[in-house]
């Protein structure tokens, strides 16, 4: 079932209609191919980035990766030498060599994303997010009761990093290992299609599941870079500098027995062509696609959820 969802704010920023292909291609053969080569990378490359970034430039020439990197801004040149150069700049530690093949397997599933969204201007700066008219406020939308899912900010001051700290040692598992949010603003969509999201996985999670976490919403480029230089896999061009991406907290749910239906739901979900999934380990990237942003169903509403003691706060 494809999920349509409407903002007619988003209009006035939409790229031409030829910016998007009249019809959805079968990316099963490329997202195929983009798994063995990242598992080639990782029987064999290690840690060694000259050895892993030849591996790729060699294997993106097959045809199975032509449909998507053709279409992507620049054309399959440019999307290979973008690609190759984030594997040469990688820094693998020499404890995490799994790391470069989680590297090769993001950058290259991001290439689908970079089809549809790479066109747009991402928001440069943080102050660009909060700025801008066709995000929505998180924070406004969880005190009137629109939110299904739940997410933190950053504990930016010194006495919330402590109190973070401290929760982390006092009560291991309560709420996700993540930093959270720089700026709890998204896409209306977006946020629509977690809320329908969220509504099944309370409905089929086992007994005493929390509700859905996003860990990562809209980003700035600035903030993009950012993470980079802290070591994190970041590529650019991305949908999150767009406002169409969330990351989805996975691992946690390992202890409530619930991680196998949260990713069935969110294959499914690509599967019906609403979004691309890219495992990234502890938590799982989506998209949107074009065609379910741009179509004639209002945003949905969630009813306000009762207050429950068992729930974490942010």
């Amino acid at each position: 079932m494809t999920l349509w969802l409407v903002d007619q704010r988003a209009k006035r920023s939409r790229p031409p209609i030829k910016h998007f292909p009249p019809q959805a291609p079968n990316l099963d053969p490329y997202r195929n191919a983009a798994l063995d080569v990242a598992a080639e990378v990782g029987r064999s490359a290690g840690t060694d980035v000259g050895y892993a970034e030849r591996i790729v430039t060699r294997r993106l020439a097959e045809d199975d990766f032509d449909i998507v990197l053709s279409a992507t801004p620049g054309g399959r040149n440019a999307a290979i030498a973008r690609i190759a150069f984030e594997v040469r700049n990688h820094m693998p530690t020499e404890d995490d060599s799994r790391s470069l093949a989680t590297l090769v397997r993001i950058a290259l599933l991001a290439q689908i994303e970079a089809v549809w969204w790479g066109r747009w201007p991402g928001y440069l700066t943080d102050a660009d997010v909060c700025d801008s008219a066709d995000l929505v406020d998180l924070d406004a939308m969880e005190q009137a009761g629109q939110l299904r899912f739940r997410y933190r900010h950053q504990a930016t001051t010194f006495l919330a990093r402590a109190a973070r700290s401290a929760e982390r040692r006092t009560l291991p598992g309560r709420t996700p290992r993540t930093a959270g949010l720089s700026v709890a603003r998204s896409r209306p969509q977006t946020v629509a299609w977690l809320n329908q999201l969220a509504e099944e996985f309370a409905l089929r999670a086992p007994y005493g599941t929390p509700p859905l976490w996003v860990t990562s919403l809209t980003r700035s480029i600035a903030h993009q870079k950012h993470l980079k230089s802290l070591g994190y896999i970041a590529v650019l061009p991305s949908s999150h500098c767009i406002g169409y991406a969330a990351d989805i907290e996975m691992a946690w749910y390992r202890r409530f027995h619930a991680h196998r239906l949260l990713r069935g739901l969110l294959l499914d979900r690509q599967r019906a062509n609403e979004v691309n999934v890219i495992d990234e380990g502890q938590v799982w990237h989506v998209c949107l696609r074009p065609e379910i942003v741009h179509g004639p169903r209002p945003l949905p509403r969630a009813q306000a959820s009762q207050p429950n003691d068992s729930e974490p706060e942010r």
